[in-house]
């Protein structure tokens, strides 16, 4: 990387910023020296069980500064495309309080004649009379939008169904296929980008998955910069195809590339 070439950045959450419930050391005054800079940036999380807001108070339950309109989720990416679309019908089987993300932005008045099925991770929500009724949206012409397609994730009990199976089911069942949203999808990256306002090659993403957080930013595009925390594996880096552009020890030796 060029040594001022970069203006504007876009980071991942979990594993870059912080790990469990703990800061990742410099996180927090990395964060702080981009915003009393004026580098714009945008955290991105593929997270779809809570929503913008939630995630910006657990941030600051652990010391940073990050407002809600520099956070971007798959919920935030969704809603810019149904606007964009000019469409706001929308059936949403989701859980948490990550519908408040939806709120004013589209509505259901329980009628298969809707624009899109929006699925995310829907845990008990996911229910034979929500799947069938999604499924009838999706025959009648609705759109499906998947908020991810992981296939499972690591809750406290142990491993749990993500959004991913439901998501094939409903494709397989309606004869469909699914708009993703969140990391690695390009339309994530590009909406994000749009969200951000600086031109891409002028943006740097900044993760510790080789292939959601390099590879997806790489494929739109994007230069990609892993860092040695969270997830971070040294076989993984060298069995990956994703060559990053950069690989650096934490976040907080972001500042070598401004």
């Amino acid at each position: 990387m060029t040594e001022g070439t970069i203006s504007g950045f876009l980071i991942d959450l979990d594993g870059v910023l912080y790990t469990g419930d703990t800061p990742i050391l410099g996180a927090r005054e990395t964060i702080g020296f981009l915003t009393d800079h004026g580098y714009p940036f945008r955290c991105l999380s593929n997270s779809t069980r809570k929503c913008r807001r939630t995630i910006a108070a657990r941030l600051e339950t652990m010391g940073f500064s990050i407002p809600e309109s520099s956070i971007f989720t798959p919920p935030l990416a969704a809603v810019r495309y149904m606007k964009d679309a000019k469409k706001d019908r929308a059936f949403l089987l989701v859980t948490g309080d990550v519908d408040r993300d939806f709120a004013g932005a589209c509505t259901d008045n329980g009628s298969v004649q809707t624009d899109y099925v929006v699925v995310g991770d829907a845990g008990d929500k996911v229910t034979y009379a929500n799947l069938n009724h999604a499924f009838r949206c999706l025959m009648e012409g609705a759109e499906l939008l998947a908020l991810e397609r992981d296939r499972y994730w690591m809750d406290r009990d142990g491993l749990s169904l993500s959004a991913g199976p439901v998501v094939a089911a409903l494709e397989m069942a309606a004869g469909t296929t699914a708009t993703v949203f969140g990391k690695p999808s390009k339309e994530f990256f590009g909406l994000a980008l749009a969200d951000l306002g600086v031109p891409k090659d002028k943006v740097v993403m900044i993760g510790d998955d080789i292939a959601t957080d390099i590879g997806g930013a790489q494929g739109t595009g994007i230069r990609g910069t892993l860092v040695r925390t969270g997830k971070f594996s040294p076989a993984a880096l060298k069995d990956s195809p994703v060559r990053p552009d950069h690989v650096l020890d934490s976040i907080s030796d972001i500042l070598t590339l401004v």
